[in-house]
């Protein structure tokens, strides 16, 4: 009796387990891409302030995680009655750092994100033929009390509709969105290298096709 209550409970642990690890962050579901909404009369505009925005990622493999950031090189925001009404934002893909590694390992792993090494440019994100991204706003709505931003992003030529929670914060003339982190899945822009649900018989050499990303957005009243 006592062997089978253990071994209900080793299960019921290792369920939890599994379940956790495996655990991904505001998932998003991808749809076709929607039109851009317009500035309405009533907005107020905010430009983006680059050196104080920036996306934070991780990517995952069976040995271990990798962390980084990517710079949003320009974009304005409109607000209206304190919720974001329309805007859009350009994604700089050459500004690829990797935070976890240092010296030759941390270059390597830009060099093979970027696509600037010799025969490994379409592994990822190819920067040379796709050097910037974009994301553009949809529409928002509200769930569950937090307020998801609607909006299409697009990534080595291809452009998909996402949403994410976000909270806005307003100080003066100044405007600062930020998502709770969020995750999407990188085959959806043809992002394929080291995917299971792409190529067989990788193994244990694989690479998750789940990309966490976390967004900051400070801006300044236009």
């Amino acid at each position: 009796m006592k062997k089978n209550i253990l071994s209900l409970s080793l299960i019921a642990c290792l369920t939890v387990f599994t379940a956790c690890k495996n655990e991904k962050k505001n998932e998003t579901t991808t749809g076709e891409a929607e039109a851009a909404k317009e500035v309405t009369a009533a907005a107020v505009k905010y430009k983006a302030v680059p050196a104080e925005s920036t996306i934070n990622w991780k990517g995952a493999k069976p040995t271990g995680e990798h962390t980084g950031t990517i710079a949003i090189e320009s974009g304005v925001v409109s607000l209206k009655d304190g919720k974001v009404d329309s805007g859009n934002f350009l994604i700089d893909m050459n500004s690829i750092t990797v935070t976890d590694l240092e010296g030759d390992q941390k270059a390597n792993l830009e060099a093979h994100l970027k696509g600037t090494v010799e025969g490994k440019e379409d592994h990822f994100f190819n920067t040379k033929e796709h050097p910037t991204a974009y994301f553009e706003v949809t529409g928002t709505e509200t769930k569950e009390g937090k307020t998801y931003l609607q909006g299409n992003l697009a990534i080595k030529g291809t452009k998909k509709n996402i949403s994410f929670p976000i909270s806005v914060t307003e100080n003066g003339d100044s405007v600062t969105v930020t998502s709770e982190t969020f995750t999407i899945d990188r085959t959806e822009w043809n992002v394929n290298y080291g995917s299971k649900s792409v190529f067989d018989n990788l193994g244990d050499k694989f690479v998750n096709d789940e990309i966490e990303l976390t967004v900051t957005v400070k801006a300044n009243k236009a």
